[in-house]
């Protein structure tokens, strides 16, 4: 999961990632987030990014995340599912096959 700038060309960034094979699936949850950041409270309109992605590309879409990302501290959280159904879990693998 990953907070982006609503503002920003979200969508674009989202596509090359899926193009890339970085992750099989980007969904997009608008949102509103308040946060501290230097000192102060802020609220920002922001997109939350689902992304699903294989282990064996999870290490790569982190590293791209985290250079191509425009915050200078982007919230990259990895969450490991207990159980995927298996048509699922074989789509995402062939999706993020190099």
């Amino acid at each position: 999961m990953v907070t982006y700038p609503r503002a920003s060309n979200y969508a674009a960034w989202c596509r090359s990632l899926v193009e890339r094979k970085l992750a099989a699936c980007v969904n997009v949850v608008e949102l509103k987030s308040f946060y501290r950041w230097e000192g102060r409270v802020q609220e920002d309109d922001e997109v939350l990014l689902i992304m699903k992605t294989s282990t064996a590309a999870v290490q790569a879409l982190k590293e791209t995340v985290a250079r191509e990302h425009p915050y200078k501290v982007p919230s990259i959280v990895e969450l490991s599912p207990v159980d995927v159904n298996k048509p699922y879990l074989e789509w995402v693998l062939e999706s993020t096959r190099a």
